[in-house]
């Protein structure tokens, strides 16, 4: 059965396990792409002024960060 658009009472399947990638399960390759990618993040947060580090720092989701960032940029007009 396909649950109709906008039903709040469907239900959505989930895995009921979760398993954790560990460096082992990685090629060397993919090691890189993640070290250089943790190096970007962090060279884009130091740049940051502190107050909206201390935001993105706070939020949990992305979907957080950008609905805060837009209320700070509706005051920067």
């Amino acid at each position: 059965m396909i649950p109709e658009s906008g039903d709040t009472n469907r239900e959505v399947p989930v895995n009921e396990t979760f398993h954790v990638q560990t460096d082992d399960e990685l090629s060397e390759k993919e090691l890189k792409q993640i070290e250089a990618d943790d190096q970007a993040i962090q060279t884009i947060l130091f740049g940051l002024p502190e107050d909206i580090y201390a935001t993105v720092d706070s939020c949990e989701t992305t979907q957080e960060i950008w609905l805060r960032v837009q209320q700070m940029m509706k005051g920067s007009y």
